[in-house]
Parts: C-alpha cells; structure tokens; sequence
C-alpha cells in the first residue's frame, strides 16, 4: 500500500486537509498527517516532527508557497514519487526542485481525484 503524507493538517473539520485526510483513510489509503498542532483526525494522528515519517509515496499540501520554503528539503528527503499542489498550493520554484529529483508534479485537489477514481 502506497503511503500519504497529507502537510498542512488542520483539526478544523471544515479545512479541505481535514476532509482529505478522512477521505483518503475512507478509501483504505495509508494515511499520515504533518501539521502544526498535534491531535487527531478520525484515527490518524497529527505529527510536528518530520522524523517520523518514512516510506511515503505521496505528499499532497495544503500550505501556500511561503510555508513550503521552510519544508523543502524536508519533503525532498522523504523520496516521495509524486506531490500534489492542491489549490492555492501553487509553487513553480519547488515544482522544479522536485522534477530534479524525478518526483512527479500534480497540479490537482485531492478531493477530486479520490472522489472521481484518479488517485
């Protein structure tokens, strides 16, 4: 099973990486959560560190360009084979970062590829 690694967790339940995070669980996707508090979603813990993260396939973000800086290297160290830019997650400088590293780039809403059978 291909692990997810959702950045920019929120525990409010009307933010678009709270809904992913239950949708991704609801559709048997290993899950994992990176955000700025700890706490939980349905049964995925949110962690702050990212020591304890390995194995992940997939990052999606839910932070703007600004935030990404910071966690460039920290994404790039995980060896994901693919990161989604959801909207307003947009980052030209950090798409070819990633493309250097042979990571795919998808320019997509989590939510829309769970809900049509694309991700």
């Amino acid at each position: 099973m291909q692990n997810t690694l959702v950045i920019g967790a929120s525990l409010k339940p009307e933010r678009y990486s709270n809904k992913a995070i239950l949708r991704l669980v609801e559709n048997s996707i290993k899950t994992e959560a990176y955000g700025l508090k700890e706490g939980k979603i349905g049964s995925i813990q949110i962690k702050t560190n990212f020591n304890d993260f390995q194995n992940i396939h997939t990052v999606t973000l839910y932070i703007n360009p600004k935030r990404q800086v910071e966690l460039y290297d920290s994404i790039l160290n995980l060896k994901p084979k693919r990161v989604i830019f959801n909207t307003g997650t947009e980052n030209v400088e950090f798409y070819k970062l990633l493309k250097k590293q042979g990571v795919k780039v998808e320019v997509a809403c989590t939510l829309v590829l769970l809900a049509t059978n694309q991700y």
